[in-house]
């Protein structure tokens, strides 16, 4: 198990810029990918962006691609999310989120065909117009 601690959300007006970090701690990171979700009131959770422990290959959605960047740090067990232009749409709970991610199986595979099994406990980030 990988226990998750998001901080960094908070309120900034469109066109602003919010830096989230997550903390991991647990299991031999390097076996995972991690990940950022978002999920807005009264709409489902969406994938954000993914990164592996033990490579830079990343991944965006498409409507942050651009925008958001994901980036870790080995040396602290943190995963950020750099969040660039944010507009009311960003506004959103955000969750960290670990999925079991071993050295040569693609990034991509891990995220769509891999289960997510741990998870934070969110971070609000609210966009005002």
């Amino acid at each position: 198990q990988v226990q998750l601690v998001e901080s960094g959300g908070g309120v900034v007006q469109t066109g602003g810029s919010l830096r989230l970090s997550c903390a991991a701690s647990g299991r031999t990171l390097s076996n995972y990918a991690m990940g950022w979700f978002r999920q807005a009131p009264g709409k489902e959770r969406e994938f954000v962006a993914g990164i592996k422990w033990s490579a830079d290959n990343t991944y965006y959605a498409d409507f942050v691609k651009g925008r958001f960047t994901i980036s870790r740090d080995n040396a602290k067990n943190a995963v950020y999310l750099q969040m660039n232009r944010l507009n009311p749409e960003d506004t959103a709970g955000y969750y960290c989120a670990a999925v079991v991610c071993p050295q040569f199986t693609s990034l991509s595979y891990c995220l769509t065909a891999r289960t997510w099994t741990d998870w934070g406990q969110g971070t609000q980030v609210t966009v005002s117009s």
